[in-house]
């Protein structure tokens, strides 16, 4: 696999398996649905960045987020001409799945009536808007993950030619750190700490024929991808003032 491709398969896994614990949770008649609640959404989404991180780290660094992308770039841990071809494998990645979780559970989508709840399985929402704070939760969620990760690449062995990321060592604590931030940051927005993770799914729901579904709440969507791309910027100065 190339970098590109890891990246594209990576973010597949990862919002294959995190979209499908939120449908599996919200949506009408399905097995999960209710049972668990938010501590089965942050475990399956921990789960998902483990089994993503494991599966593209050999091959990409296991980045699966623009967040981090830009992050690592900002702390000079990564070429910046690279930056651009990795994020558009996260969107072509996150939108893919996001398409695949429509099909698997068509049914229940269509069992649904809340279409917040159908909104709900692509994309984030605030449990309470406020612009200023919404954005300061995504960018504080998203500088602990990157500021992680950076401290995860330090212990990476690299090998000519790999790009500098996670290994598979590292895809047990960055599932560990995100399953923190779920648990801890995650109840004001739902925590997408992901630009990619957001913006993809929130655009094929806007595509998708599904009956009911209401807006894709474009007003949002700005939130979770700028607060996350300040947060990983934040975390990379950081690093870089402490660690210097």
């Amino acid at each position: 696999m190339t970098p590109f491709v890891a990246e594209i398969v990576g973010t597949f896994i990862l919002m294959l398996l995190g979209c499908g614990v939120n449908a599996n949770v919200v949506l009408k008649d399905t097995k999960g649905n209710s049972s668990g609640s938010w501590i089965l959404i942050t475990t399956g989404w921990a789960m998902a960045v483990y089994v993503a991180v494991v599966i593209a780290s050999p091959y990409s660094g296991a980045h699966i987020n623009p967040a981090v992308t830009v992050g690592l770039a900002a702390a000079g841990l990564f070429p910046w001409s690279s930056v651009a071809p990795y994020i558009v494998a996260q969107f072509v990645g996150a939108m893919l799945a996001a398409f695949m979780i429509w099909l698997n559970y068509r049914d229940h989508f269509n069992r649904t009536e809340d279409k917040d709840l159908k909104l709900a399985v692509f994309s984030t929402a605030p449990a309470i808007p406020n612009t200023m704070l919404n954005l300061l939760g995504e960018i504080t969620g998203t500088f602990v993950l990157v500021f992680a990760v950076l401290f995860f690449t330090d212990a990476t062995i690299l090998e000519s030619d790999s790009i500098i990321g996670l290994g598979s060592l590292g895809a047990l604590p960055v599932a560990l750190v995100v399953w923190s931030i779920g648990m801890s940051l995650g109840g004001t927005t739902g925590y997408s700490i992901n630009p990619a993770r957001d913006l993809g799914p929130r655009i094929i729901h806007a595509l998708l024929p599904i009956k009911g579904k209401g807006t894709s709440n474009w007003m949002y969507s700005w939130i979770p991808v700028i607060g996350p791309l300040v947060g990983g910027i934040l975390a990379a100065l950081a690093s870089h003032l402490l660690v210097a």
